[in-house]
C-alpha cells in the first residue's frame, strides 16, 4: 500500500505496530479486533479464520482478518498456546465525540507467561515468567505468575543446580539479556526449555541500580522480607527485568504483586528434574499423562488453588524435621475427623479460585460474573474456619486465624452487582436496583419509555385498524412502525417511511421520533452509569487485594492437607516417624502408583532398611519383570511424600530425612535430542558422583548397560566403590542390576548388602514371588523372562541351545564356536582335522597366550580370572 494512499486509520495502526513488532496486533474496530498485513495472514492459519482484504482486487490491497471482541479471550487462548505475543490495542475515546480518527492505545500484551484468563489458564499450575541473569559466578534467578501475584527469587552459585532448577519450573516464558544471546550457559538453558517463549532484552533492562530502585519503589516493608538486594546482584537484576517487563507490558500498577519472596532449594529436599521424570511424580515417561503419575494418585483436591499448592509441595519438599512433624500432625487430626473432614471438602468445593479472581480484580480485568464468583467464595470462609476450629494441630489453627470474612467485600458485591451479570461490562444490567439513585431514575426512565412503546403499539393500530401493526427496534435504524405492504394502503399521511423490506414498509411518526430520542439517551446513559459505578466497586475491592491473597493462601494450604488426609484414609497409608539421624526403615512398603493398577496376583509389599552405617548401600539383583525397579523407586517415592508432611503406602515407616534424591534410570527423554544411551548414562552419573551427599539418597538403575560388558561392569563396580566410600559420598543407595559379579563387593566393602527378587522355578518356566529377600543372584532367567513376554517357542528353545553351548565353553570339540552349534549341524565335515584345544586347560593356555595384559583393566582381570578357575574345575 503506498504511502499516500494509506487512510488515517491505518497511519494510526502502523504507528502503533512499529513500537509492538514482535506482536499480534489486535487493533479494535468497532465491535471487531481486526489484524493486518503479516499479522492477519499468521492469525487466519493459527485461528482457522477467513484471510480478507481491505481494497481487494486493487494494487493497494491489505491482508485482513478479524475477531469479535466479545469473544476475543478464545482466539487470543489460541494465539498464546502457539507461543505468540498479542498486542490489545483498544479505542480509548467515544468514537461519538472523537474529532478524526479514534484514538487508541494498546492497554496491555498478552503473552504465554502474562496470561491472567482463567479460561485460557491451567487451573492445576502456576504459569511462570522468568528471568535469569549470570553474573560472574552467581546465578540469579526470578520468576512471577501475574494470575496469582507470586513472586520467588533465589541466587546460587553452582551452574548444575542452577540448570536443573530452570528445567524443573517449567516456566511458560522468559526474558534473558540480548548480550547473553549466544553464551553457553544461555544456549544450555534455552535447549532444554522447549515449551518457553524468549524474549531478548536490551541489556539495560538487567541494570543492577535500576532494578534496585524499581524493586524498592514496588515492595514496601515487610514485603521483602528475608531478601538481601545488596548481597545478590545477579537475582537482584534478574527480578528487576522481570518486574520491568511485566509492568511495561501490563501497562498499570500490580498492587497484587506486593511481597517478594525469597527461597533456596537447599532449604527443601531437592528432586531435579531427572528424578522427577524418572519417579513420574506429575507425569508418566512414556506418554507424559498425568494419569499414571504421583500427582493423579495424590491429587484429591477440590480447588484450583490446593492444586497448585499440592504441585509446590511435591516439587519442594521439607527437611527440617520440626515443619515435617508439623504437617504430619495436621493430616492426622483430618484423617481421624472423618466427618468434619467430609464437611470442610464439600465447602472448599464450592470457593473458586480466589488467588487468580483477586488478580483480575486488582489489574482491572475482572467482570461481573468475577466479582459474583468472589462473593460466592468469601460466603463460605465462615464455615469452613467453624469447621476446623478447636482442633490440636498448630498449622491448622494457623490456617483457621488466617481466614478473614471480609465481610465488607461481601456486603459491597451483594448490594452491588445482580446475581447473574452479563459477560461483558460495558452493555449494563450489571448494577443492583438501589444501589445508586442515579442509576435507578435512568432505568426508570428506560424502563418508562419501553412501556410507552407499548402503548403506542396497541394505540396505532386502533387508530389506522391495520392489527399486525407493530413498533420495533434495531441498532441501525433505531425505532420504527412495520406495517406489511398487502396493508400499506391503511398507512396514514402522517407516517414517513424508513425502510423498505421485501414483505413490509417501515415507518416513523413525530411522535414516536420525539420518544425515542429520550428512550435512547436514558439507555446510554445507564450503560454509561453503570460501568462507572462497577469499576468503583472493583477498584474498592482490589484496596483489600493483600486481605483476599492471605485468605486464599490458607484455602489453599488446608485443601493440601485434606487432600493428604482424604487419601491416607482412602489408600490405608501411615503415619511415618520423622527423625534427624540417617535410618530409613520401611515395613511393607509399597509403590503408592503401581498398586493402583489392580494386579491380577495383587500387590506385594517389601520391607527396606538403610542408614549410613551397614546397610548403606543395597545391590538388588533378580531377572527383569520381577519387579526391582519398582522397588527402589517405592522406596524414593515413599521418603518424598513423608517429607512433603503426608503420610505413606506402608504398614509403618521411619524416615530419616533425606536431603536430596538422586535417579539414574533411564534415558528415553534425551534419545530425541540426539544423546547416547550411554552418553545419557554417564551425564547423569556425573552429576551424581558430583553433587550427591551423605544425606542423599540415589537409586541406580542398570548403570552401565549403554556400552560393552566388560566396559560396563568395570563403571558399575568402580561407581558403586565411589558412592559407598564414606570419605567421598557415603550415602544411602539402592542399586538394581544384571551385573551379578556386583555382588562380589559385599565380600570386600563395609556396608554393601545384597538382596534380591525371590523367584519360582517351575520345571523349565518361573513365577515371579516380588519378594525382596536377602542375598544375592548369579542367574538372569533371561531365556524364562522371554517366553513370559511371548517370544516364539522356537526362538526360547534355540535361545536355550545357544546358552548351554556357551556355558560349557566357546568352542566345540572341533575347535569351532559353540555359539552356532546346533542339534543338526553338518559342520564334522573337516573331523579328520587335527584338534589343537581338546581340553579346558589347553583353552584356558590359548586364552593367556592372546591376552593383550598392557591394555587390561584389574576388573577385567579379575572376571577372566574367575571364568578360568570355572573352566579348569570342569576338567
Amino acid at each position: 500500500m503506498g504511502v499516500m494512499n494509506l487512510t488515517p486509520a491505518m497511519r494510526q495502526y502502523l504507528d502503533i505496530k512499529e513500537k509492538y513488532k514482535d506482536c499480534i496486533l489486535f487493533f479494535r474496530m468497532g465491535d471487531f479486533y481486526e489484524m493486518f498485513f503479516e499479522d492477519a495472514t499468521t492469525a487466519s492459519k493459527i485461528l482457522d479464520i477467513t484471510l480478507t482484504s481491505r481494497n481487494k482486487d486493487k494494487e493497494d490491497s491489505v491482508p485482513l482478518c478479524g475477531v469479535p471482541y466479545h469473544a476475543a479471550s478464545t482466539y487470543l487462548a489460541k494465539l498464546i498456546g502457539a507461543g505468540l505475543k498479542v498486542a490489545v490495542c483498544e479505542q480509548v475515546e467515544d468514537p461519538k465525540e472523537s474529532r478524526g480518527v479514534v484514538k487508541r492505545e494498546v492497554v496491555r500484551v498478552v503473552s504465554p507467561g502474562l496470561v491472567v484468563d482463567t479460561d485460557t489458564l491451567d487451573a492445576g499450575k502456576n504459569n511462570y515468567l522468568a528471568g535469569w541473569v549470570v553474573d560472574g559466578d552467581r546465578f540469579g534467578i526470578a520468576f512471577v505468575d501475574i494470575s496469582t501475584g507470586e513472586f520467588r527469587v533465589t541466587e546460587g552459585d553452582a551452574k548444575e543446580e542452577f540448570a536443573a532448577e530452570m528445567a524443573s519450573l517449567e516456566f511458560r516464558e522468559a526474558v534473558v539479556r540480548e548480550d547473553d544471546k549466544d553464551t553457553a550457559v544461555t544456549r544450555m538453558l534455552v535447549d532444554g526449555m522447549t515449551q518457553c517463549r524468549i524474549n531478548y532484552l536490551d541489556g539495560n533492562c538487567f541494570d543492577y541500580e535500576d532494578s534496585l530502585k524499581l524493586l524498592h519503589e514496588h515492595f514496601h516493608g515487610g514485603a521483602t522480607e528475608g531478601v538481601d538486594f545488596e548481597k545478590n546482584r545477579a537475582m537482584t537484576r534478574a527480578a528487576g527485568a522481570v518486574l520491568r517487563y511485566v509492568r511495561e507490558t501490563q501497562r498499570q500498577e500490580l498492587d497484587h504483586i506486593n511481597r517478594i519472596r525469597w527461597y533456596h532449594p537447599e532449604n527443601y529436599l531437592v528432586i531435579d528434574d531427572t528424578a522427577r521424570r524418572n519417579l513420574e511424580l506429575f507425569s508418566t515417561i512414556q506418554d507424559m499423562k498425568k494419569e499414571g503419575s504421583l500427582f493423579h494418585v495424590l491429587d484429591q483436591t477440590v480447588t484450583a488453588m490446593g492444586g497448585r499448592r499440592l504441585r509446590w509441595w511435591m516439587k519442594y519438599p521439607l527437611v527440617k524435621p520440626d515443619e515435617i512433624r508439623e504437617r504430619l500432625a495436621a493430616v492426622s487430626e483430618l484423617k481421624e475427623a472423618h466427618h468434619t473432614r467430609e464437611k470442610v471438602r464439600g465447602l472448599l468445593a464450592e470457593v473458586y479460585d480466589l488467588e487468580r479472581l483477586g488478580s483480575r480484580v486488582s489489574m482491572g480485568v475482572a467482570s461481573g460474573r468475577d466479582l459474583v464468583a468472589l462473593r460466592k467464595s468469601l460466603c463460605v470462609v465462615p464455615d469452613i474456619r467453624t469447621a476446623i476450629g478447636g482442633g490440636e494441630s498448630s498449622l491448622i489453627s494457623t490456617l483457621a486465624e488466617g481466614l478473614d470474612d471480609l465481610e465488607d467485600i461481601v456486603g459491597l458485591v451483594e448490594r452491588a452487582i445482580v446475581d447473574d451479570p452479563p459477560l461483558t461490562i460495558r452493555e449494563g444490567y450489571l448494577i443492583k436496583k438501589g444501589f445508586d439513585s442515579e442509576l435507578d431514575e435512568l432505568v426508570s426512565m428506560s424502563m418508562d419509555g419501553k412501556r410507552w412503546i407499548a402503548l403506542l403499539e396497541a394505540k396505532e393500530r386502533s387508530e389506522t385498524g391495520i392489527t399486525n401493526l407493530k413498533v420495533g427496534y434495531n441498532s441501525v435504524f433505531g425505532y420504527y412502525i412495520e406495517v406489511t405492504k398487502a396493508n400499506a394502503h391503511l398507512v396514514p399521511e402522517n407516517y414517513i417511511r424508513k425502510q423498505t423490506l421485501v414483505n413490509a414498509e417501515r415507518y416513523i411518526n413525530e411522535e414516536l421520533k420525539r420518544y425515542e430520542t429520550t428512550v435512547l439517551n436514558a439507555e446510554e446513559k445507564r450503560k454509561s452509569r453503570e460501568f462507572e459505578l462497577f469499576v468503583a466497586v472493583r477498584a474498592q475491592i482490589a484496596h483489600e487485594i493483600q486481605r483476599i491473597q492471605k485468605t486464599a493462601s490458607s484455602i489453599a494450604d488446608l485443601d493440601t492437607l485434606v487432600s493428604l488426609a482424604e487419601i491416607a484414609e482412602q489408600y490405608n497409608y501411615c503415619r511415618p516417624i520423622i527423625t534427624d539421624d540417617d535410618r530409613i526403615e520401611i515395613k511393607d512398603g509399597r509403590h503408592p502408583v503401581v498398586e493402583k493398577m489392580h494386579l491380577a496376583d495383587g500387590f506385594v509389599p517389601n520391607d527396606t532398611i538403610l542408614d549410613c552405617g551397614s546397610n548403606r548401600f543395597l545391590i538388588i539383583t533378580g531377572p527383569n519383570m520381577a519387579g526391582k525397579s519398582t522397588y527402589i523407586r517405592q522406596t524414593a517415592l515413599i521418603v518424598m511424600m513423608a517429607q512433603m508432611g503426608g503420610f505413606v503406602p506402608a504398614a509403618a515407616a521411619l524416615i530419616g530425612v533425606v536431603d536430596r534424591i538422586f535417579t539414574r534410570v533411564g534415558a528415553g527423554d534425551s534419545l530425541a535430542r540426539g544423546q547416547s544411551t550411554f552418553m545419557v548414562e554417564m551425564t547423569e552419573v556425573a552429576a551424581i558422583l558430583k553433587s550427591a551427599t551423605r544425606r542423599s539418597l540415589i537409586l541406580l538403575d542398570e548403570v552401565g548397560r549403554g556400552t560393552s560388558t566388560f566396559d560396563g561392569l568395570s563403571i558399575a563396580w568402580a561407581v558403586s566403590e565411589y558412592i559407598h566410600d564414606s570419605q567421598r559420598i557415603g550415602a544411602r543407595t539402592l542399586f538394581a542390576t544384571h551385573y551379578h559379579e556386583l555382588i562380589d563387593l559385599a565380600r570386600t566393602a563395609e556396608g554393601v548388602k545384597n538382596y534380591s527378587i525371590a523367584v519360582k522355578e517351575w520345571g523349565e518356566r518361573i513365577i515371579f514371588l516380588r519378594k525382596i529377600v536377602q542375598g544375592g543372584t548369579n542367574r538372569s532367567y533371561g531365556i524364562q523372562v522371554a517366553r513370559l513376554a511371548g517370544v516364539p517357542e522356537a526362538v526360547v528353545t534355540r535361545a536355550r541351545e545357544v546358552l548351554e553351548n556357551l556355558e560349557k565353553g566357546e568352542l566345540d570339540d572341533v575347535g569351532l564356536p559353540k555359539i552356532a552349534g546346533g542339534k543338526v549341524s553338518d559342520r564334522r565335515k573337516n573331523a579328520g582335522q587335527l584338534n589343537l584345544f581338546t581340553n579346558e586347560k589347553d583353552r584356558v593356555i590359548r586364552d593367556l597366550r592372546e591376552l593383550d595384559a598392557d591394555n587390561l583393566t584389574p576388573l577385567e582381570a579379575l572376571t577372566r580370572i574367575s571364568l578360568w578357575q570355572e573352566r579348569l574345575k570342569k576338567e
